[in-house]
């Protein structure tokens, strides 16, 4: 009996500074245990931050091959000439439908003719003397230009009155 008398004093016995080294262990546990759950939250947070502007850079390079594709028809519907008017019809049905996918995406035509020049939004390919028209406005628009959001997509390309 004397034995486990010893045995329980010596377990509730323990110094203070065994205690005190046990409670300063648990502590660095726990914030180590914190540290390791707020990196891995940070890790979850980088990875799918990149993985969002990898999907909208990809987005973005899709949308500018299909501008190219709409530039064509554009392109098409300016030199229809005497083609028959169910031709001339059903590219522009086919362009409408195209921009109207891409309007769907956030896609948006910039407005140039009239404008200021302002080259965010304008790439200035050459200047046009025109008196009808302040210098520094954009006279002629060669390519246009597309917002998508807030961002610029593709800068029209324009001739600048002079």
């Amino acid at each position: 009996m004397e034995a486990t008398d010893q045995n329980k004093n010596a377990k509730a016995g323990d110094s203070p500074s065994e205690i005190e080294r046990l409670k300063e262990d648990l502590r660095r546990e726990h914030d180590m245990y914190l540290r390791a759950l707020a990196d891995y939250d940070n890790y979850r947070r980088r990875v799918e931050r990149d993985r969002s502007a990898a999907a909208r850079s990809d987005k973005r390079q899709l949308i500018l091959q299909l501008l190219e594709v709409l530039d064509g028809f554009d392109r098409a519907l300016q030199h229809m000439g005497d083609a028959p008017s169910s031709v001339s019809e059903g590219l522009q049905l086919l362009q409408r439908k195209l921009l109207s996918v891409l309007e769907a995406q956030g896609v948006t035509p910039l407005q140039s003719l009239g404008e200021t020049f302002n080259p965010e939004f304008h790439d200035a390919i050459g200047t046009v003397r025109n008196d009808d028209l302040e210098s520094g406005t954009v006279a002629e628009e060669m390519q246009r230009g597309y917002r998508w959001g807030d961002d610029v997509l593709r800068p029209a390309r324009v001739r600048v009155a002079s």
